[in-house]
């Protein structure tokens, strides 16, 4: 495992117009890129994770696994507005000489993969063998297989979309509400907004997860109780241990960024960006999920090229592809020996 920071100083210019003179992205690689630079995994990470999958995708990557270190060169990259290295809020903009914090430039989907076809080309990568992402993991994967239809040859999009819906957009806008009613929100200081952090993170996991997992895992012994629910304290616990490693900028900065995905935009409609894909396509779907229904991946599935899709069983619902380690391994490895 190799950790670094790729670093542009040149001109970035964003979707919004707004212009960077510098920009740094931390990413993580497992294994050697071989001779013909062809043995690339490039693997998206989710909104609050790391570069570091092994961390979060223990049963995914390592050797003899679905990305074996020992045969491919595997990358992840911390996605701009993450606090976790890449350039974030908490970041000293050079045009103030303090750190941005509310305003932190509005990275869209797109931006972030702008910014990775730069450190594509530092690399020298010109194939990827295998894109694989979930959910805005997953979007920023697909807006990079129709930004350049003939870099990958597999792209494996779970539990994510073409167009992040209006209901999706709820959600993270609760959550942005959330963190705006906290009083400390628009204070410059680090830890401002946290405990609307810590709220906004309860609501987001009520779209993770199912009222199958709940029943299972905080259903009470007794029948005694009338307060302190294991469920409730659950979503505070939940709360506040997102908040002792994330902060509620780099949180607000990329629901925000997940809410501009469409890969419609400008392209004549998402149909025709679809079309677009030339990447053997299998779309993995999360039985239960209620944040990106399968259905979504359907549509993803049915506007690409002779792709397929996928359900993956679970009581998880969107959390199920952070979990469903086995089922993931055999639907992905038994695409890659069609």
């Amino acid at each position: 495992m190799d950790q670094q920071v790729f670093r542009y100083n040149e001109v970035f210019t964003l979707e919004s117009g707004a212009a960077l003179h510098h920009l740094h992205l931390a990413y993580t690689t497992y294994g050697r890129l071989n001779a013909a630079k062809d043995n690339v995994i490039w693997i998206f990470h989710a909104l609050t994770a790391n570069s570091c999958p092994h961390e979060w995708w223990p049963e995914m990557l390592g050797p003899g696994r679905v990305f074996d270190p020992e045969k491919h060169f595997i990358i992840c990259v911390n996605m701009p507005g993450s606090c976790y290295g890449s350039i974030n809020p908490l970041d000293v903009d050079p045009a103030t000489g303090s750190s941005y914090y509310h305003d932190f430039p509005f990275f869209t989907i797109r931006d972030m993969v702008h910014a990775y076809r730069l450190l594509q080309a530092d690399l020298g990568i010109t194939k990827i063998e295998i894109g694989i992402g979930g959910s805005t993991g997953g979007q920023q994967l697909m807006e990079w297989a129709v930004q350049d239809p003939d870099l990958f040859e597999y792209i494996f999009p779970i539990a994510t979309n073409a167009v992040h819906s209006p209901w999706g957009k709820a959600f993270n806008a609760t959550q942005r509400q959330a963190i705006e009613a906290d009083t400390t929100w628009k204070n410059k200081m680090v830890d401002a907004g946290k405990k609307g952090l810590e709220v906004a993170r309860s609501i987001a996991l009520l779209s993770y997860r199912t009222d199958l997992a709940y029943n299972k895992t905080q259903s009470e012994a007794s029948d005694d109780l009338i307060e302190g629910f294991k469920s409730e304290s659950y979503q505070r616990y939940q709360g506040s241990k997102l908040s002792a490693r994330f902060n509620a900028f780099s949180y607000y900065a990329l629901t925000k960024s997940m809410d501009s995905h469409n890969l419609g935009r400008g392209r004549g409609g998402v149909v025709q960006a679809l079309n677009r894909v030339k990447a053997k396509t299998l779309a993995l779907s999360m039985e239960g999920d209620i944040l990106f229904p399968p259905y979504e991946q359907e549509f993803i599935a049915s506007n690409i090229p002779n792709a397929h899709v996928k359900l993956i069983l679970s009581d998880y619902g969107h959390d199920g592809f952070l979990l469903e380690f086995k089922q993931l391994t055999e639907a992905i490895g038994e695409f890659l020996k069609r």
